[in-house]
């Protein structure tokens, strides 16, 4: 049988070709990681209730999920680039607006925009991620994808330390990161792709097939919600220095990226449920150590990044034990509704989080212990009343972020079946 990909470009004349999209994926994470951090931070020095502060994180994951399905309307009409740039001047403006109208109402249309304008940005760059890369390159590319977008982030809640968060200059500054974003691929020679969306599953038929994926992953973007949100907050709130709170938002980032691999490989290996079951345990378990650590220093740093080692990867545990259950032939349509469902978890989760800071001090930690033991103990129940799919039968895991869109989704499971 011919190789069909024998005439398809190799890994590196692919990751050339993609230096626009890739390029503008760095400048836009950078510029998304130092705004969401900076909002975090900034309206706790403005002394918004904390419950107003949860309403204005949840509002980034409610736009997201809207502007998911909304980008596709827009594709089929204007094209990748034309969108791309629009969306992006629009996030570029919204994040200026913030510095004009420090108010809770304000701060939520925005944010609202600033999530779907993102969710755009995402459904353009991986849809073009796609359509460039093969069989043969498309695990180094989506790898690449995954170093730009958690790296940029990672850079981005680092540079809360470049200028006072009280002034206006970090604002400015993400403003121009996300605007700069648009250079790379408006001198892109490269066409657009194709534009494919996926059909959506039936929720009905999701639920009889993976219930526990369903609430695997509407728990794990309840945390994720909660942590993306509000951990600054939480930083600023029991007196961290802003040093401090940018290297405790970031060491989640990183804890993220080195435990995914790991703990992929191991569920690849073994039934996939007592991963994520120990995986929630430990999370669990570490969360309660923040409740009783120093407010400040570096343990309760430490503790973050083991939360967010565990919290993130059991998104991509939980995708990967869905598409155990899921047929090869139905997965680009279940992506969507995975999808929602994590997205509902991360909008509830700021909420439910905002108003247990409001009542205890330590509510961030709390509402983190509670989501990982709630999964723990259903993950504990499910194993004793669900036989598990042999290792053998199992698809193979993925890392994916929670805010990867349906148009990844499906691929980033095709390329490591």
């Amino acid at each position: 049988m011919p190789n069909l990909d024998a005439n398809k470009p190799s890994v590196r004349s692919t990751l050339a070709a993609t230096w626009a999209l890739l390029g503008g994926v760095l400048f836009l994470m950078v510029g998304n990681g130092l705004q969401s951090t900076l909002l975090g931070v900034r309206s706790t020095l403005e002394g918004f209730d904390t419950v107003a502060i949860g309403v204005i994180m949840a509002s980034y994951y409610a736009g997201f999920l809207i502007g998911c399905r909304a980008t596709f309307v827009a594709l089929s009409r204007v094209g990748h680039i034309r969108v791309f740039a629009a969306f992006a001047s629009l996030a570029s403006a919204a994040v200026l607006f913030h510095s004009l109208w420090l108010n809770p109402v304000s701060w939520t249309l925005m944010r609202f925009a600033t999530g779907f304008c993102m969710a755009g940005l995402f459904v353009v760059s991986e849809s073009w991620l796609n359509d460039r890369a093969t069989n043969t390159t498309r695990g180094t590319i989506m790898s690449a994808y995954m170093v730009v977008a958690t790296g940029g982030t990672a850079v981005g809640q680092l540079m809360l330390n470049v200028a006072d968060p009280a002034s206006f200059k970090l604002f400015v500054i993400a403003s121009a990161l996300v605007s700069v974003s648009l250079v790379p691929m408006a001198l892109s020679a490269q066409s657009s792709p194709p534009i494919a969306e996926p059909e959506p599953m039936s929720f009905r038929e999701m639920r009889a097939t993976i219930q526990t994926g369903l609430i695997a992953i509407f728990l794990a973007g309840l945390a994720g919600g909660t942590i993306g949100g509000l951990a600054a907050v939480h930083a600023v709130q029991v007196g961290m220095s802003t040093a401090q709170i940018s290297i405790f938002v970031t060491a989640v980032v990183v804890g993220a990226v080195v435990f995914q691999i790991p703990l992929g490989t191991i569920s690849d290996r073994v039934p996939r449920r007592p991963v994520m079951l120990a995986t929630a345990v430990a999370a669990t378990f570490l969360s309660l150590g923040g409740l009783v650590a120093p407010d400040t220093g570096w343990i309760p740093t430490l503790l973050i990044l083991g939360v967010g080692g565990a919290s993130y990867p059991l998104y991509s545990l939980s995708v990967a034990y869905s598409n155990d259950w899921i047929p090869d032939e139905k997965r680009a349509g279940a992506a969507s509704l995975l999808i929602m469902t994590n997205g509902v978890g991360a909008t509830i989760g700021p909420l439910v989080g905002a108003v247990a800071m409001h009542w205890w001090a330590s509510g961030f930690y709390w509402t983190l212990t509670v989501s990982f033991a709630l999964m723990a103990l259903f993950l504990a129940f499910r194993i004793v009343v669900e036989p598990p799919v042999p290792v053998g039968e199992q698809s193979r895991f993925a890392p994916i972020t929670q805010r990867s869109t349906a148009v990844l989704y499906p691929q980033a499971e095709d390329n490591a079946s």
